[in-house]
């Protein structure tokens, strides 16, 4: 099982989470954050650290979120790891429990 980064983190891109991954496994795009399955080592130390609250494991990921399991795993492919944590863009405490987020997804 791997954990997956859901709709919530689409414009907060909090990398608190960043901080914590023991294996790297986190990839970064414009304005959201994504889970390599390949590389993600299921130690649950992301779930606690994300403000955001969006990650799951993939088990558990809500029902109006399944579609995140394979944006995560397509993303990932695609963009670069990222290993430090940043600041979030200014305005994310803003989009933070925003819902119908997937539309402002920049890929």
């Amino acid at each position: 099982m791997t954990y997956v980064v859901t709709e919530n983190c689409i414009r907060c891109k909090y990398t608190d989470c960043v901080d914590v991954c023991p294996v790297d496994c986190f990839r970064e795009g414009p304005n959201f954050l994504v889970i390599d399955p390949d590389e993600c080592i299921d130690c649950t130390l992301c779930v606690a650290e994300c403000p955001a609250e969006a990650i799951f494991a993939e088990d558990d990921v809500p029902a109006d979120q399944q579609a995140f399991i394979a944006l995560n795993a397509e993303l990932a492919g695609k963009w670069t790891p990222i290993v430090e944590r940043k600041d979030p863009p200014a305005d994310a405490d803003d989009w933070r429990g925003a819902k119908d987020k997937l539309k402002y997804l920049e890929r």
